[in-house]
């Protein structure tokens, strides 16, 4: 007999201003897909200050509020994992809190995207659901998990061999990024778009939060460049950034048209009608290539530096400091004539990284009951 319930999926992820929202929107975006083949999903989240809660409910999600406990982890976990104290609560606590949420009926699926979850805190939920998704980037911890998703351009199913059990299942791969469908829909006219590329529209996205204000220093940089006259800048950030009144401060000093938006809903229309993109070296770089949009990347974070030199060494995007980024387009710039086939090279190089279809395609295995 054919199961015709709805498949019900749970997500444990997690955004803040230390955090980032990058988990936290890739896990809306596998959502989104699910929901479209008829899945019932909701998300159980920690409210750390930055969360994202009020955002996923309006995208007609059920959202679990956690309460952030004032507790530090311990100097061992400390020391095995980075980013435990990311969690907001000890992971035995955060477990049960979750197990409470999930109540006595499996979910078909538990998607967890946290960096500071491990195997002991899958183990301890693993009878909540009949399969467990780790969405990881870092390759630094055991799990206990069915399936796992790692997206990260350069990695392979054999980093995870001393971190996962022997049945479950890797995906490795930028093949695999979870990209809302409107990037793949746009690919073919944004790669057309870039076969006269110029540089007349430069966007800037430095990631949801931006808790350094690196975009202000961005700006600060491209005062001093030699960008062309009729150039228009467009700069992106989340509404929990915190520096977005200095950052629209900053936009009105630039001798360039520069227009600040909060929450753009239209990042692909955006980025396809984008000559080149600066940003940091997060989720927003497989929307780019996708796109085939020539980028300059800044690592804000420990792990993105792997990707944006992953990136470089596939000629896929060009990589500075928040400090050398006057530097980095002085190279897109200079010699003038050099420009077009600068850009050129990139947008191919990137174009090939990923296809954009990853969602889909993860979304389609876990629809499969039972046949992982």
């Amino acid at each position: 007999m054919i199961d015709v319930t709805p498949l019900r999926v749970a997500f444990r992820a997690d955004a803040s201003i230390e955090i980032g929202t990058g988990h936290v929107m890739r896990c809306l975006t596998l959502a989104y897909i699910l929901r479209e083949q008829g899945a019932d999903c909701s998300f159980i989240c920690r409210s750390h200050p930055g969360h994202l809660l009020s955002l996923i409910r309006t995208h007609g999600f059920a959202a679990h509020s956690l309460p952030v406990v004032d507790i530090r982890s311990s100097a061992t976990d400390q020391e095995r994992f980075p980013y435990a104290d990311w969690l907001g609560a000890d992971w035995v606590e955060d477990a049960d809190q979750t197990l409470a949420v999930l109540g006595p009926v499996q979910v078909d699926w538990l998607i967890a995207d946290h960096y500071a979850i491990d195997e002991r805190w899958e183990k301890r939920v693993r009878n909540s659901a009949s399969k467990l998704l780790v969405l990881d980037d870092l390759a630094n911890r055991p799990h206990a998990c069915d399936l796992l998703l790692d997206q990260t351009l350069g990695r392979s199913s054999a980093d995870y061999n001393d971190y996962v059990p022997s049945r479950c299942v890797v995906l490795a791969g930028p093949e695999y990024a979870l990209l809302r469908p409107d990037f793949a829909s746009l690919r073919a006219v944004s790669l057309e778009r870039r076969a006269s590329p110029r540089l007349v529209h430069l966007l800037i996205t430095m990631g949801g939060v931006d808790k350094a204000n690196a975009t202000s220093r961005v700006l600060a940089s491209l005062a001093s460049c030699a960008l062309p006259m009729d150039c228009r800048i467009t700069v992106v950030m989340g509404a929990q950034a915190p520096w977005i009144r200095e950052v629209r401060k900053r936009a009105d000093d630039l001798p360039w048209p520069t227009e600040v938006r909060v929450d753009v809903r239209d990042m692909a229309h955006l980025m396809t009608n984008s000559d080149l993109m600066i940003g940091a070296a997060g989720s927003t770089v497989w929307e780019a290539c996708c796109l085939g949009l020539p980028s300059l990347l800044a690592s804000l974070a420990e792990n993105q530096r792997t990707i944006a030199e992953a990136l470089e060494a596939a000629g896929a995007a060009k990589t500075a400091t928040i400090s050398t980024v006057a530097a980095g387009m002085d190279w897109f710039l200079t010699p003038e004539a050099s420009t077009p086939s600068k850009l050129s090279d990139l947008s191919r190089a990137a174009a090939r990284v990923t296809h954009g279809r990853g969602a889909s395609i993860v979304g389609q295995m876990l629809t499969m009951r039972g046949q992982l």
